[in-house]
């Protein structure tokens, strides 16, 4: 009890002494009691204060870490207060300007939503809408806002007064969302419309999903789904009901002829089986890649055949030539050629041993009335010479003597110069007589050589559509290249017919690459070696790529030795694309590489780099670039498949890639990665 309280005490006995003692004792006693309860009401009143900022507090690091905003509209008001945040320029705002920074085509529907709250009818709600973050008249700035708001009610009534939103701008997350859908419907899109067929089924063998290839080869009975398939298990169909292992399910492949009576299948097919699994190994699906190759089997079967005839022909035709030799040999058969400047004709036994040397107006004499055509040619060849000729003529023996006369057939075709200017002639003279019949047996065999040539250009005609345009590229510039006598337009079409073949193999390691990378199949094999002499050997070669005549290739070596353990192959790789897009791109000034230690996150690693002075990469492409098939300019040859690799190179080794770029500054692309130094030494600094 307080020396105040002993006072009151005194004070009221000697107040109320004429009072009986008991009676002020009493009302000392209900005094010094209230006085206590005010001080407990106190207490308690000041504990629930601290309760409450605390928990005010409590509230407002939550809100700050959820990066949220709350606001509150009066209803009877009618205006914004920002109790939380940044959103808002200024503390208040009307509430005619927050409906002006609603986008149009969602403003109905979000004042819709808040009339239903201050009418009483919901007392809260959840959505998102679109809000104009630009507070300056200027463009508009649109982003996407999560809103949820809670109706705060008149004390003791169920009368909205206020309502309270929290805010968040979660603009990022939808593009990232929408970024997402996009690629998805991307690969959605090339699952549909494979030129395999593809079908997942679930770990347990149900099917979960085939594209159209595999619809069309499996016969489903409608575009969407089968009803034999999907009730047909994976496990218990052929031939997996033989091959698979339901414990454990292995990748295999095979090719057979399927035949499923139900849906009319009796084509061969060949199968992929592919499982995937889980990070923790356990299979979750079953991947299967079908592809029909009734028709290949059906045209290997028939090239078979064709290469079989092609070999009897080819056969006969050799068993002619030697007939050709041996009846140039014995019989009066002789090749000869006309030269139309010195009118002079040269027969030959055989093909090149000379026989005989005559002039046209001798020749002319041996034939006994000649065609008239003929009689033309070698009075005027030039005038009258233009395409090939035969005639079988009544003659004078030309190459021994005889009084008796022989048929003669004389076949002929023009000789022209490289100019295209016509020169001469070349043919045959042979004594047809006993060997009419000869004749028509060699006629109807070359005529048979000549079908199956005609098949054999049908047959390369139908393999030649199946080569994609890298490849006829190739193949038309090559063609071109022989009608060229230029050097540098040689060396032009060499040039290009270069580019393509590189192109369509970076083009099939890429897709491999990124097939391996989906399929988690990349491997980082890490070996002992030498940074600094694997980086001057990569320099020689990455300097031979640099052709343009105003770029400089540069090398930054700062080690004699560096000894380290990683993946050289893969490290390689990596730089070799950084150059390879710093060529595209860069056509004056100079293109470095190099590298050095670096110490990032308290771990000792390897930085690499690439500089150019090329055209530069926009800020906004810094991160887009490193995605699959981004291209900054369609012109320019390239798979966009390059830099989404080297990324998923450096980060399997731990690491960080990255750009610093800036539009017609040029571009610095770099990467990072965690190595153990074995051994290092400097470079002595030239003095």
């Amino acid at each position: 009890m307080t020396t105040y309280a002993y006072l009151l005490i005194i004070s009221a006995v000697w107040t109320f002494q004429f009072i009986p003692t008991l009676l002020c004792v009493l009302i000392a006693l209900a005094f010094l009691g209230m006085l206590v309860q005010n001080r407990i009401v106190v207490r308690r009143v000041r504990k629930r204060l601290d309760e409450t900022n605390f928990t005010g507090k409590m509230m407002e690091q939550a809100v700050q870490i959820s990066a949220s905003n709350v606001v509150r509209f009066s209803i009877r008001d009618g205006y914004i207060e920002q109790l939380y945040g940044d959103i808002f320029p200024e503390r208040i705002m009307s509430s005619e300007e927050w409906k002006a920074h609603l986008h149009p085509d969602e403003s109905e529907e979000v004042i819709r939503r808040f009339r239903r709250m201050i009418a009483g009818k919901v007392m809260r709600d959840e959505f998102f809408y679109r809000w104009n973050f630009d507070f300056n008249g200027e463009q508009p700035l649109w982003g996407y806002m999560h809103n949820v708001s809670v109706v705060e009610l008149q004390p003791g009534t169920n009368v909205p007064q206020s309502i309270i939103s929290t805010l968040r701008d979660e603009t990022e997350l939808r593009e990232q969302e929408l970024r997402e859908e996009e690629l998805t419907d991307k690969y959605k899109q090339v699952f549909e419309h494979s030129i395999i067929g593809l079908s997942f089924y679930s770990s347990d063998g149900l099917l979960l999903d085939a594209n159209k290839e595999m619809r069309d080869i499996c016969h489903f009975d409608s575009d969407t789904w089968d009803e034999y398939f999907s009730t047909m298990n994976l496990f218990d169909a052929m031939p997996f009901n033989e091959l698979l292992d339901r414990s454990n399910v292995e990748e295999f492949w095979c090719c057979a002829q399927s035949i499923v009576p139900e849906r009319g299948l009796h084509d061969y097919l060949e199968i992929h089986l592919h499982p995937i699994r889980d990070d923790e190994g356990e299979l979750a699906y079953i991947a299967l890649a079908v592809r029909n190759v009734t028709e290949e089997r059906q045209m290997y079967l028939q090239a078979k055949l064709n290469d079989i005839q092609i070999q009897k022909v080819n056969e006969e035709i050799m068993h002619y030539e030697e007939e050709l030799h041996y009846m140039m040999d014995t019989c009066d058969m002789r090749a000869w050629r006309a030269s139309f400047k010195d009118r002079k004709l040269r027969f030959f036994k055989g093909l090149d041993t000379l026989e005989k040397e005559v002039s046209f107006e001798e020749i002319v004499t041996h034939f006994v009335n000649p065609p008239e055509d003929l009689v033309n040619i070698f009075a005027d060849p030039y005038t009258y010479y233009t395409h090939p000729t035969s005639h079988v003529v009544e003659a004078i023996p030309v190459f021994h003597q005889s009084d008796g006369m022989v048929w003669d057939q004389i076949n002929s075709i023009p000789v022209y110069d490289d100019n295209g200017q016509l020169t001469g002639a070349f043919g045959l003279i042979r004594n047809i007589s006993s060997m009419m019949e000869k004749q028509e047996q060699l006629k109807r065999e070359t005529e048979r050589a000549n079908d199956s040539g005609r098949q054999k250009s049908v047959f390369l005609a139908n393999m030649t559509h199946e080569i994609r345009t890298p490849l006829n590229a190739i193949v038309g510039f090559t063609d071109l290249l022989q009608a060229i006598d230029s050097p540098d337009d040689k060396r032009e079409m060499i040039r290009v017919i270069h580019n393509n073949c590189d192109m369509l193999l970076r083009l099939i390691n890429d897709i491999l690459v990124i097939s391996n990378m989906d399929a988690n199949a990349m491997e980082i094999i890490p070996h002992d070696i030498d940074v600094s002499q694997s980086f001057e050997e990569l320099a020689k070669t990455l300097a031979q790529r640099v052709q343009e005549p105003g770029v400089e290739f540069q090398k930054d070596n700062p080690y004699e030795v560096l000894l380290t353990r990683l993946d050289s192959d893969r490290i390689n790789q990596v730089i070799t694309n950084f150059v390879t897009n710093a060529v595209k791109y860069t056509h004056q000034g100079h293109i470095r590489v190099g590298y050095r230690l670096e110490e990032r996150h308290d771990q000792q690693g390897l930085y690499a780099y690439c500089e150019d002075t090329g055209a530069g990469i926009p800020k906004d492409k810094h991160t887009a670039i490193f995605e699959r098939f981004v291209k900054l300019n369609d012109y320019v040859q390239g798979t966009g498949l390059g830099l989404p690799i080297c990324k998923a190179i450096v980060e399997k080794c731990g690491g960080e890639i990255g750009l610093e770029s800036e539009v017609g500054q040029g571009s610095t692309f770099w990467f990072w990665i965690p190595v153990d130094v074995r051994e290092v030494k400097e470079k002595p600094v030239a003095s």
